[in-house]
């Protein structure tokens, strides 16, 4: 049974999308069968692993408001062991359209059930907001990973952010737990990223993930090639720590109480 994992943050530009191409890659190469399910309208997420948008028929938006199944809007990759659920720019408005309908929450847990037992991991790519597409991957996700700059405002907003995860649990999904939060676009020259580095983990302890994404050219570049970065520079340092990531959680997983 796969584990979902929902990739939040309401502030942009931390890198969730880069973590949500890059460790989908990174566990299907660990021989894990993986889904990318991009709830992000922009679809950048659906681009990065090499979907063009000229094969899309069918996508996210078909499936949780025009019913389709979720077989109907699976596309391979051409990474092995790698599948996508693509966005587009439809679901800009499912945002409005959601709020009349019945389980307006609980739409992408319902889609993704059938298929649950097909993948070892499913990971969901949410817009930079908190709105009904990031609350329906929260009540969705077994987990959620955070993905935190590591610059001077990397903490703002994660009040929000777990003042909303909090909500969800109680109302929406009790089993939601923190997979962890991932400390991305760390600058080893900057003195002021070193700091911000030991003040999450003061203050996060465990739940901070012993990775950590550098600033890197080739994560930057790769998704213009429609690839993750392992399969534009393997030898990249981003692209090793993106596999040191998927690593790091396939541990956790089959060692819970570590």
């Amino acid at each position: 049974m796969a584990r979902v994992i929902c990739i939040a943050n309401q502030k942009g530009g931390v890198g969730k999308t880069t973590t949500a191409i890059n460790l989908a890659a990174s566990l299907a190469l660990s021989e894990k069968n993986t889904l990318l399910l991009d709830a992000d309208p922009q679809g950048n997420a659906s681009s990065g692993v090499g979907l063009s948008k000229d094969k899309i028929k069918n996508n996210l938006y078909h499936a949780i408001l025009d019913g389709l199944k979720v077989e109907e809007v699976i596309y391979s990759t051409e990474v092995s062991c790698l599948r996508v659920i693509p966005s587009h720019l439809d679901l800009f408005g499912a945002e409005v359209e959601l709020v009349n309908l019945p389980n307006r929450e609980g739409r992408l847990r319902n889609l993704i059930e059938p298929v649950r037992s097909e993948f070892d991991y499913i990971l969901i790519d949410c817009p930079p907001s908190l709105g009904f597409l990031t609350l329906n991957a929260l009540t969705a996700a077994d987990s959620v990973l955070i993905p935190v700059q590591c610059e001077y405002y990397s903490l703002e907003g994660l009040a929000h952010l777990f003042e909303t995860l909090r909500r969800v649990k109680k109302g929406l999904n009790p089993g939601l737990v923190m997979e962890g939060i991932l400390l991305t676009m760390f600058d080893v020259r900057n003195k002021l990223s070193h700091l911000i580095v030991q003040d999450i983990r003061k203050h996060f302890n465990d739940r901070v993930f012993t990775v950590i994404i550098p600033r890197n050219v080739r994560l930057s570049e790769s998704p213009s090639f429609g690839k993750p970065a392992y399969f534009y520079d393997k030898n990249s340092r981003g692209a090793q720590c993106y596999l040191e990531l998927a690593r790091e959680i396939i541990r956790k997983r089959r060692n819970p109480h570590e």
